[in-house]
């Protein structure tokens, strides 16, 4: 069997010869540690994206099967973005920055996280109209026609490959911060927020469609989220349901449409309070399913929505930093989630600095050896 056939296969409940080993990517910084080890060519790093050659070429160094982000996208972000530019430098080094999405951020040279949010240029109507609706209308622009139109021909075999949907409300969030956008829900004009997800929903609906009616086909849909962190979601999920749910459903009955059943999505930390907007409208995969310090989230989810409900991801990635015992117990955490059925075993994030090259290899050989 294929890679591709046995992702599909276990996902629908059917028959397969075995388990995938499957990943998420890496952080940068990890990709330089390896080659600095001599395990991987400095050009890998150089040139490495999810999906991409390089990326499969570290997948035969490491015995990855494939990387489950690879997903093939129209331009359906702000088009075009907001020119990034150092806004000011301090003496310490760091940098005030305005990003691609008018967000000004601040980051300190050396520090491998994610930037503090410093301030944003979405905060009023007046922003929104003259700023940012301008750059969320749809033209045909956004579609390589082309491109879709050999898709079928050019893709990638043996892996599974998913369309990008986007984000309904994540990358809105990108846009204003999690102040801004927590400042612009209870705003005075009390239509604003809703007018910004409804305009750039119907945006990323629209180049989906476009996508599609080219005859382009895929293995699966995907969407970016990240609206959770440790406690739970960054809004109230009633709220979440009210602006998001029936942008979600018109986007996966879209893709239904088109064959396409397998629908995930990518939302870091404590979901459990958002999946009901999630699944009820469709979508229907849990992917990386991050354990973080709260455990395990795809075992209660499948209990709550039964089988309906599918995971990619689950594996504590952190076990990858220490030694052989960790490893082996993540590995029997995944052949008990295994077994649940319509589970593809995927450490839980991108691995980080520190993750030991041979403990990968180890957790790729030995995740194939699952048998349920």
């Amino acid at each position: 069997m294929t890679n591709r056939e046995r992702a599909m296969n276990i996902l629908h409940g059917k028959p397969f010869d075995r388990f995938p080993a499957v990943h998420f990517g890496y952080w940068r910084e990890l990709l330089a540690e390896w080659s600095e080890q001599g395990h991987i060519p400095k050009e890998l790093v150089a040139n490495h994206d999810d999906g991409n050659e390089s990326d499969m070429e570290i997948d035969k160094l490491i015995g990855w099967d494939f990387n489950w982000y690879h997903t093939v996208s129209p331009r359906n972000g702000l088009l075009p973005r907001f020119e990034s530019k150092v806004l000011e430098v301090f003496p310490d080094g760091t940098r005030r920055l305005l990003t691609g999405n008018g967000l000004i951020e601040r980051s300190k040279p050396g520090v491998a996280s994610i930037p503090s949010e410093d301030d944003y240029l979405l905060k009023d109507r007046e922003a929104f109209e003259t700023l940012y609706k301008p750059k969320m209308q749809f033209s045909p622009a956004r579609v390589d026609l082309e491109y879709f139109r050999n898709f079928n021909q050019t893709r990638p075999q043996d892996v599974p490959v998913g369309l990008h949907l986007g984000s309904v409300l994540g990358e809105i969030r990108n846009m204003t911060s999690v102040l801004g956008m927590s400042y612009l829900l209870y705003d005075e004009d009390e239509t604003l927020f809703a007018d910004i997800v409804d305009t750039y929903a119907d945006m990323q609906y629209e180049c989906a469609k476009a996508v599609l009616e080219t005859g382009a086909k895929f293995d699966f849909a995907h969407y970016w989220e990240d609206i959770c962190f440790k406690n739970g979601p960054l809004l109230s999920p009633d709220t979440f349901r009210a602006l998001c749910e029936k942008h979600y459903r018109k986007r996966n009955e879209l893709c239904h449409a088109y064959g396409i059943d397998i629908i995930s999505l990518d939302c870091d930390g404590v979901t459990e309070k958002l999946l009901p907007t999630w699944f009820e409208s469709g979508v229907n995969t849990m992917f990386p399913i991050e354990v973080g310090v709260w455990g395990d989230q795809f075992a209660p989810a499948r209990a709550r929505f039964g089988k309906g409900m599918l995971g990619v991801g689950g594996m504590d990635k952190t076990a990858l930093r220490k030694d052989r015992a960790a490893v082996d117990a993540e590995i029997e955490r995944m052949k008990r989630l295994a077994s649940l059925g319509g589970f593809l075993p995927c450490p839980d994030h991108r691995l980080m600095p520190g993750t030991k090259f041979e403990l990968v290899q180890y957790y790729a050989e030995e995740i194939k050896k699952i048998r349920i």
